[in-house]
């Protein structure tokens, strides 16, 4: 049985329209494969396994268990919700019957799980308690805007009356808690994380017409972030990105309900998306480090192997469709593509379906996939819902007008225009783009096809109608063909591409590449592809190794090597790759599609540096630091960030989470405290490192390890405004055999905490030694000894230079030649003198302070008469 409930919502005739699912067929066999990967998934999915949890929150028997992973913890229930919208939209563009079974059986299912009261969950009502009175939670709010999400598009996907009243009943049950909280509960529950909350019960009020759904939505509505944002204020600095962006959702959806009367919204999300695509996104599209927003313009420091959460990227793109569908403007459209093709297309294994968590920036990891039933983290549900809409996006539509936003292979049938477009493209591995026009209720249709020009073109576009050429006639950056089309006109459109260049607004040097709307990236093999884990069961990439990840321009400062890109960034053959030329990388890096990117390790950022100079040292110095810290670290944990938080066991009382100039805090005071489960290394010393504010000076943290008091600091730094890292000793004899400790921070004072980053690590390396020292020609006095200092170097008369290889005996030690840092994993070349040439080597220990001297004096053979 269905229902036709729909509320008129007020909309400007000016605005876009979305074409039906159904109605647009993608073609592109990498896409079609994407899709049914995606759908075989789904339809692998026991469904009784994903209810399990309801029934049981319920009181009703279970026949199977949860699933494992994120579906047995606090957020249960919430990969239900994605499912259903990923459902619905499969069966949208399918109209499968077994897809519909699947809605129809879940609903059903949910129905018997709905109390009286409205509330239907996974988990007890108990955990929205706990947000309003500061105890732990792990974001209730975030799993239930998924169920209603998915609910909803149930209903607009079938017009089911059992999900209507579901999900009717739950937006009643959020509005009764709603409207009770004082505007100090408000201000609590709008702190921890509750995805789109507002979102989606905008959406739910659009079908139901309840003014409660539309008030309840209202309270998720965040003021004190959407008013800096619409002046202008970037603050976005320490905010969690995946929690922010669906805020602004909801306030664009806001204004598409309410109308003009609500523009503050509108301008507020567009403020927003100006400030994370031109201040926070790289080349890919993605944002965030560890989930979380940075400063403004600072990427390249941001770059690591947790960058780019593919949450984000999704929500940015709903973002970008629903902007372009009220606006028009080709800005989002160019986003859309670029981000859609580079960071969602690329977040999927075409083998298995499986789709990514974190995107990594900096250059030698590698991509890791999740799994199809251990895991169930967010990405996982974001995942399904990217991919049974890949349809959604290709076209759009307005009063005479057809809007093509992406060349993609497909087929377009629209009724309302009379007509069957059929697209036929294959960028960027060829550059023309051809439409073929089928009329279906008469011979001749009237309408304008809007064709973007995209912001990649390069040279001049040409169109042919029916082997003709056209002029081109453009409205903002589109190509606009108003005309009486004709059954089996042509329409074919070059569309030329070439490589380009694109760099950090804080590393003017560090460059990535691009070949049309694809970024390329280089692989760099297969070497120990190893896993580790963070937050809950999240699984990412490590790099165990040291990469090189920078090049050296041959004999040419950078800029001249920039200046002349299109003669050292060449095509291979007639393959869509390209190879460097005039570098020390010629010979070794292979750059192609990164979406394509599936098996090995990776580079999409390098780091353009000359020979010796201050930058290349400094970018040296700087991995050597961050590796040296990665490797030492046991445990680490981002306070302040639930997900992290939940998986170390956090306690606590009179405690909070807030944010300070960026970083989030875990605070406390009046003998409040909380405490976290650390890993450590049994029988030796292990180190807490903890980070303060200057701000704290003078003020006291006691810390307890396993209950008893490790020390009782009083805080002070000489260094006005900063944050800094401390470093505390854990005894060998306090962790015994243990590999994991209660750490325990007690606040006896005013308000105090932690900031940032808390790691459990151990000691940096003291050893300065080489491991080995050659040349390649001449003979050493003496074989090389790791205690010997001094040696002489015999070369044959007339040698003008030398290839020395010096090896650190620990590979985050420094090693300096003639005082100058140099990369120790490459040779390096040594100018000889006339008769004597000295060579002198420092090392540094990974402690980077313990060092050792070496030198080597270079004599040439006397030449023979």
């Amino acid at each position: 049985m269905t229902i036709n409930n729909i509320v008129s919502i007020t909309k400007d005739p000016s605005w876009l329209n979305d074409f039906r699912m159904d109605q647009v067929q993608v073609t592109d066999p990498y896409f079609v494969n994407a899709f049914s990967k995606e759908v075989l998934y789904l339809k692998s999915y026991d469904l009784d396994r994903l209810i399990a949890g309801f029934r049981e929150n319920r009181g009703l028997p279970t026949t199977s268990e949860k699933y494992p992973g994120w579906e047995s913890t606090e957020i249960r229930g919430h990969t239900l919700g994605h499912y259903l919208t990923a459902l619905s939209q499969a069966y949208q563009t399918t109209r499968n019957d077994n897809l519909l079974g699947r809605l129809e059986y879940v609903v059903s299912e949910l129905a018997l799980c709905q109390f009286e009261s409205g509330y239907l969950s996974a988990f007890p009502e108990q955990l929205f308690d706990n947000v309003e009175n500061k105890q732990p939670a792990w974001v209730p709010w975030y799993t239930m805007h998924k169920i209603i999400a998915g609910l909803t598009a149930v209903y607009n996907a079938t017009g089911s009356k059992t999900a209507y009243q579901i999900v009717t009943g739950l937006g009643n049950w959020v509005h009764q808690r709603s409207s009770g909280w004082s505007p100090e509960i408000q201000e609590r529950v709008l702190s921890v994380e509750y995805g789109g909350m507002n979102d989606c019960l905008y959406e739910l009020y659009k079908i139901s017409g309840d003014e409660r759904h539309l008030q309840a939505a209202h309270m998720f509505d965040e003021l004190s972030l959407f008013t800096p944002v619409h002046e202008g204020r970037d603050i976005l600095k320490g905010k969690h990105a995946n929690t922010t962006i669906p805020k602004f959702l909801g306030a664009l959806n806001r204004y598409r309900v309410l109308g003009d009367s609500e523009r503050f919204y509108l301008e507020a999300v567009q403020q927003f998306w100006d400030m994370v695509v031109f201040h926070h996104s790289y080349i890919t599209g993605g944002n965030s480090e560890w989930e979380h927003f940075g400063d403004p313009d600072i990427l390249d420091a941001e770059r690591s192997n947790f960058t780019a959460e593919t949450c984000n990227t999704y929500n940015m793109l709903k973002l970008s469709r629903e902007l372009f569908k009220i606006t028009g403007e080709a800005k989002y459209m160019d986003f859309y593509e670029n981000t859609f093709i580079n960071a969602i297309l690329s977040s999927q294994n075409p083998h298995t379906g499986m789709t990514m968590y974190f995107q990594p920036m900096a250059t030698g990891y590698f991509k890791v996939y999740s799994s199809p039933f251990d895991h169930f983290w967010c990405c996982t549900g974001t995942g399904m819902e990217s991919f049974t809409k890949l349809n959604d996006s290709i076209y759009f539509y307005g009063g005479s007008s057809i809007y093509v936003n992406q060349y993609i292979s497909s087929e377009l049938i629209s009724e309302e225009y009379g007509i069957e477009l059929t697209q036929t493209a294959n960028l960027p591995y060829k550059d023309t783009v051809e439409f073929k026009i089928r009329t279906l209720k008469s011979r001749e249709q009237s309408f304008a096809l809007h064709l973007r020009l995209p912001d990649w073109t390069a040279g001049d576009i040409e169109i042919t109608l029916n082997g003709q050429p056209q002029a081109l006639t453009l409205s903002g950056r589109y190509m606009v063909l108003d005309r009486l089309w004709t059954d089996g006109d042509t329409l074919s459109i070059r569309l030329p591409m070439k490589p380009s260049y694109h760099t950090l607004p804080d590393a003017p040097n560090v460059v990535a590449f691009k070949y049309g709307p694809v970024v390329l990236s280089a692989a760099l093999g297969t070497e120990d592809l190893a896993e580790s884990a963070t937050g809950v069961a999240v699984s990412v990439p490590t790099r165990n190794m040291l990469v090189k990840d920078f090049i050296t321009p041959a004999q040419q400062s950078v800029s001249s090597w920039l200046d002349k890109f299109a003669e050292n960034f060449v095509q291979k053959g007639g393959e869509l790759a390209f190879v460097l030329r005039n570098t020390d990388e010629d010979n070794r890096l292979e750059f192609t599609p990164h979406y394509k990117q599936h098996a090995e390790r990776y580079g999409i950022y390098w780091n353009l540096v000359e020979t010796d100079s201050t930058e290349l040292q400094e970018h040296i110095l700087q991995s050597k630091q961050r590796q040296r810290v990665q490797e030492a670290t046991i445990d680490s944990l981002p306070v302040g960030n639930d997900q992290y938080e939940l998986e170390h066991k956090i306690k606590g009382e009179n405690t909070s989470v807030a944010t300070w100039d960026g970083y989030n805090i875990r605070q406390a005071e009046n003998n409040g405290w909380f405490s976290y489960q650390l890993k450590v290394l049994p029988h030796r010393d292990n180190f807490l490192a903890v980070t303060y504010f200057s701000g704290s000076n003078g003020r006291t943290i006691d810390i307890y390890v396993q209950g008893e008091l490790l020390v009782s600091d009083t805080l002070m730094t000489d260094k006005a405004r900063s944050f800094y890292t401390k470093s505390y000793l854990i005894p060998a004899d306090t962790i015994k055999d243990s590999t994991e400790l209660e750490v325990k921070f007690v606040i006896p004072g005013e308000m105090n905490g932690i900031f940032d980053l808390l790691r459990t690590m151990t000691d940096f390396d003291h050893s300065a030694a080489l491991h080995s020292l050659s040349f390649d020609t001449g003979s050493l006095d003496q074989p090389f000894a790791t205690d010997l200092n001094s040696y002489i170097l015999t070369v044959p008369s007339g040698t003008q230079t030398v290839e020395l290889r010096a090896v650190p005996a620990h590979k985050n030690a420094l090693l300096y030649c003639a005082g100058i840092l140099i990369e120790d994993t490459q040779p390096r070349i040594v100018s000889l003198q006339d008769d004597s040439t000295q060579v002198n080597l420092t090392v540094k220990a990974e402690d980077h302070v313990t060092e050792q001297e070496y030198s080597i004096t270079i004599l040439k053979a006397p030449a023979i008469q």
